[in-house]
């Protein structure tokens, strides 16, 4: 039930998806059932009349061996009586000496069974193997037998391969010697047949798969765009989300002012050195004060209460960037100006901070997010730019306000226009965008390399002289 619940609550857009998506898949997942059936069958019939042909050329081989050893003791049997001992034994040594390859010999058999030749496997001469049988219980020798007194014939059966030992499955060719009552024959072994019969199959199935893969991207694609082409209809929808979502993104933010507020008081990781530092020039003068010298522990002393007294101002300076109260007090540009006095003491680097008073005043929330993007890029020129100078240009005009910041620092690696993937310039533009407003970013290496990063805030932030709660006497911007 709940989950019918959740389809009929649907919107309109999203049931008109559903609707034409599912016709699709089913159509599509059809086809793909039926292309696969039809390869995998149009497949079997070309691998089966590979094997056929490739089992047809191996029997026309076993055929000419056959043959061979036959006009090779032709002369020897056509002249010799049923019981020519002599006669036979030459056969015997003639047959015995044609071996070929790894595994090829002839073999002989009487009708009664007994083995006469077998120059692999010599285990088996003079014994009698009839009802002999391979692993699958199919008859090897009394099918020799069957065969010789026939005349000729091909018969399959699992062997042991001379040279490895292992089973394998053979196609012998035998001939019957009527006179002598004989079944001489050889045979040869197809696993290399089974082998590319094997390979072949898988290949088969891969491409089926591959095929499968192939459909099922389709498919995907194609109902991507029936979705894509449903949310067209549901605009309306979207827009509202994106405002909800911009609305909970603001609190967000603010929620990290806060948080920044409380944490000011709390901080201390930044100066851990610092205290690192004072800790040692205690220990220090502890340890000459316990050995009585007095004089020796004043400088330690000494450095401890410069470095206690550095740490001290490092908080401040810590808890005035997260929350700098003239920024609220007195407005951005006094902000910005402390800001960038600041920077310029603490770095060394050239700075300069200029504005015009605008006639209109920065939203409450332009003015925070101004400030944190100036912060953040300063903090980005001193770690990394190796810049020497630094200028912040604030002003309004008639389309909002915009607020340049240019360095001569090395530049950045990424294309110039484009926001960098770094953790700052990406706050930056999450900022900026939270306001509606547009970061741009130009930055050159090379004899004249350098960085200006522009933000633009829309007339929308800009509120009219008697909407600011701004005090008189204080700076406007």
């Amino acid at each position: 039930m709940g989950k019918l619940r959740a389809l009929l609550s649907l919107t309109y857009a999203q049931k008109l998806s559903l609707v034409a998506a599912i016709p699709l898949v089913v159509a599509v997942a059809a086809i793909a059932v039926m292309v696969a059936y039809e390869s995998r069958a149009t497949a079997e019939r070309e691998i089966k009349a590979l094997e056929r042909r490739l089992i047809e050329a191996k029997k026309e081989e076993l055929r000419n061996y056959v043959t061979q050893a036959r006009n090779g003791f032709a002369y020897i049997y056509g002249r010799a009586s049923p019981d020519d001992e002599v006669a036979q034994n030459l056969v015997t040594q003639i047959l015995s000496a044609m071996i070929y390859g790894k595994d090829g010999f002839f073999f002989v058999y009487d009708y009664d069974g007994n083995n006469l030749v077998s120059p692999r496997q010599t285990e088996f001469i003079n014994q009698n193997w009839e009802g002999l049988t391979d692993s699958e219980g199919v008859p090897v020798v009394d099918e020799f037998i069957r065969l010789a007194r026939q005349g000729a014939g091909w018969h399959s059966f699992m062997w042991q391969k001379p040279s490895t030992g292992e089973e394998a499955m053979m196609i012998a060719y035998v001939v019957g010697l009527q006179d002598w009552r004989w079944a001489v024959g050889t045979g040869v072994f197809i696993d290399d047949i089974v082998a590319t019969v094997a390979n072949a199959r898988a290949e088969v199935e891969a491409r089926v798969q591959r095929t499968f893969l192939y459909i099922g991207g389709i498919v995907l694609a194609a109902v991507l765009i029936v979705f894509a082409s449903g949310m067209l209809l549901n605009i309306r929808e979207r827009r509202l989300a994106d405002a909800k979502l911009k609305e909970l993104t603001k609190r967000v933010i603010d929620a990290q002012e806060e948080e920044r507020g409380r944490v000011a008081r709390e901080l201390h990781d930044g100066i851990s050195q610092i205290l690192v530092g004072v800790r040692y020039a205690l220990d220090n003068a502890r340890r000459r004060l316990s050995k009585g010298d007095h004089d020796g522990a004043r400088a330690p002393l000494d450095k401890g209460i410069d470095n206690l007294g550095t740490a001290i101002t490092e908080v401040r300076r810590i808890s005035r960037d997260l929350r700098p109260g003239v920024l609220d007090d007195l407005g951005l540009g006094p902000a910005l100006k402390a800001l960038t006095d600041d920077f310029r003491e603490r770095t060394g680097i050239e700075t300069e901070f200029s504005t015009v008073v605008f006639r209109n005043r920065l939203d409450q929330d332009s003015k925070i997010a101004l400030y944190r993007i100036a912060q953040e890029a300063l903090t980005n020129i001193e770690r990394h730019s190796g810049a020497t100078r630094v200028t912040i240009d604030l002003r309004g005009h008639k389309k909002g306000a915009t607020m340049r910041i240019t360095d001569n620092g090395r530049g950045l690696r990424s294309r110039p226009g484009r926001v960098s993937t770094g953790i700052g310039l990406r706050n930056m533009q999450e900022r900026i965008e939270q306001l509606d407003g547009s970061l741009r970013i130009l930055s050159s290496r090379g004899a004249q390399s350098g960085t200006v990063i522009e933000v633009s805030l829309p007339l929308s932030h800009l509120l009219p002289p008697q909407e600011d709660a701004t005090p008189k006497g204080k700076a406007g911007s």
